[in-house]
C-alpha cells in the first residue's frame, strides 16, 4: 500500500499546479509527502491544449511560455478595431506540453513528491483520511492511504443550472507563406464571423511570429457543431476575413468549456475535494480557467504548509459569479447583442481594468461602473427573472475537448 499526506489525481494543469506548489520548502513549517497520481497514455489522460491568461510583472511559468502581448486588439463586426495597451499587464499562452516539461523537471528534484501511473477506480473515505484505489497499466491494482485527497478530474455530468452555454472553438496553428500577423498584439475577439442564432461567434488570433499564429473559430451557444463545421468556420475565418492566402496548417485545436451559472462543489467528503474546472475555477462569463486555478492551488498548498484544513477557496467571488449568471441569461435569451457588448465594454472602460474586472480582482465600485456601461434595461430584467428560474440538469455529460492534433 502507497501512504502520502496528500494524494492528487489527475495531471491535468490543476494536478501539476497542485503538486508544484508543494514540491520541496516552501512557506510555512511543514513539507506534506504527496503522491500525484497520472492516468495512462489514452483517453483518460488530460489532451494537450493551450492555456491563456493575464497577469503583471513576471510569472511562476514564464520560463514556459510560448508568447506573450502589451497589446490587444478587438474587432466590430464593422467598423474601425478598438486597440488598447495593457500594461501593466500582459497576455501570456502557455502550450500545456511546455507547462508539463517545466513541472516535471522541478518534480522529479523533489524529495517528497511521487507520481505514480495509474487509473484511479474509487477514493473511499475513512476516520482521518482516505483510500484511493487504482488499477495499473500491467492490470495490477493498488491501494494509496493518504490524509487528504485533490480530485481534478473533469465531471462526469454538469450540475443542474438555470443558464448553460458552451464555450466551443477550433484553431489552426498556421504559417504563412507572406508576413501576416503583428507580432505584438493579439486579437482577443475578432466578430466578423457569422454570428449563431443565440450567444455569439468570433476569431482569436494569437501570433508567435509574422508568419505563424494559432487561429482559432469560436462560439459561445448552446450546442456544438460538427467536425466538418469546426473545419468550415475556422477555414472561412482565415481566409475570407483574415486572408491570410497561401499557409500551412501545422497542427489543429479543439475544445469545449462549459459557461454555466451552476455551484461546482468543492467539497466531495471531509477530506475529499474537487480543484480545477471540475472545482469551480473556470469563469462562467469567460471559460478563462488557468488564473482560478493558479489562485486555488497556492490557497491550498499555503494552509497543507500550516497544517491547516485545506478547503479548496472559490476560484471567484459570490458577486462576480452573481454578474457571470446574469450575463449568461442575457446571452442565452437573445436580450442582448454580444458582439455590440463587449466591443463596447472595451471601447469604454481602459483594457487594464476590464481584464481585471473579467478576472474578479476589481472592487465593487469599478464592478458597478463596468456594469453601467452594459445594456442597463436587458441586464436589470435578466437579473429580476433568475430568482424564479429552475436549476435543471444539462441535457448531455460535461464536454471534454479531443485532443490536439498534429496535421
Amino acid at each position: 500500500m502507497l501512504e502520502a499526506e496528500v494524494a492528487v489525481v489527475g495531471a491535468g494543469a490543476a494536478g501539476l499546479s497542485l503538486a508544484h506548489r508543494l514540491a520541496g520548502p516552501g512557506r510555512g513549517p511543514r513539507t506534506p509527502s504527496v503522491v500525484l497520481v497520472d492516468a495512462p497514455p489514452g483517453p483518460l489522460r488530460p489532451p494537450r491544449r493551450t492555456w491563456c491568461f493575464w497577469e503583471a510583472g513576471r510569472g511562476r511559468f514564464d520560463a514556459a511560455l510560448t508568447a506573450s502581448w502589451r497589446h490587444l486588439r478587438v474587432r466590430p463586426p464593422t467598423g474601425d478595431p478598438i486597440e488598447a495597451d495593457l500594461a501593466p499587464l500582459r497576455y501570456k499562452m502557455l502550450r500545456s506540453d511546455d507547462f508539463e516539461d517545466l513541472v516535471r523537471r522541478d518534480l522529479a528534484r523533489s524529495p517528497n513528491v511521487r507520481r505514480v501511473e495509474a487509473t484511479v477506480e474509487t477514493v473511499e473515505e475513512f476516520e482521518g483520511g482516505a483510500h484511493v484505489r487504482l488499477r495499473h497499466p500491467d492490470g495490477g491494482t493498488g491501494v494509496l492511504r493518504a490524509r487528504w485527497v485533490f480530485d481534478s478530474r473533469p465531471l462526469g455530468s454538469l450540475p443542474a443550472a438555470r443558464t448553460t452555454l458552451l464555450q466551443h472553438f477550433h484553431g489552426w496553428f498556421v504559417r504563412t507563406a507572406r508576413p501576416a500577423f503583428d507580432p505584438g498584439t493579439v486579437d482577443l475577439m475578432d466578430f466578423r464571423t457569422a454570428q449563431p442564432a443565440t450567444g455569439l461567434s468570433f476569431g482569436y488570433v494569437l501570433p508567435t511570429g509574422p508568419r505563424e499564429a494559432l487561429v482559432e473559430y469560436t462560439e459561445f451557444s448552446p450546442r456544438l457543431l460538427t467536425g466538418s463545421g469546426y473545419e468550415a468556420a475556422v477555414r472561412a475565418y482565415a481566409h475570407d476575413v483574415l486572408r491570410l492566402g497561401d499557409s500551412q496548417v501545422l497542427a489543429t485545436e479543439t475544445g469545449v468549456i462549459p459557461m454555466t451559472d451552476a455551484p461546482m462543489p468543492r467539497r466531495v467528503g471531509a477530506r475529499v475535494f474537487r480543484i480545477g474546472a471540475a472545482g469551480g475555477a473556470t469563469r462562467p462569463a469567460t471559460g478563462y480557467t488557468f488564473a482560478g486555478l493558479q489562485r486555488q492551488t497556492r490557497a491550498v498548498a499555503a494552509a497543507l504548509r500550516r497544517g491547516q484544513r485545506p478547503v479548496p477557496p472559490p476560484a471567484h467571488s459570490a458577486r462576480s459569479r452573481a454578474m457571470d449568471a446574469v450575463l449568461l441569461r442575457a446571452l442565452a435569451g437573445g436580450r442582448v447583442d454580444g458582439p455590440a457588448l463587449f466591443c463596447d465594454l472595451f471601447r469604454r472602460v481602459p483594457a487594464p481594468r476590464l481584464l481585471r474586472f473579467l478576472d474578479g480582482r476589481t472592487r465593487l465600485r469599478e464592478d458597478l461602473a463596468v456594469g453601467l456601461r452594459t445594456p442597463i434595461g436587458p441586464m436589470l430584467r435578466s437579473a429580476l427573472e433568475l430568482p424564479g428560474l429552475p436549476r435543471r440538469p444539462f441535457d448531455r455529460p460535461a464536454p471534454e475537448p479531443p485532443p490536439l492534433e498534429t496535421v
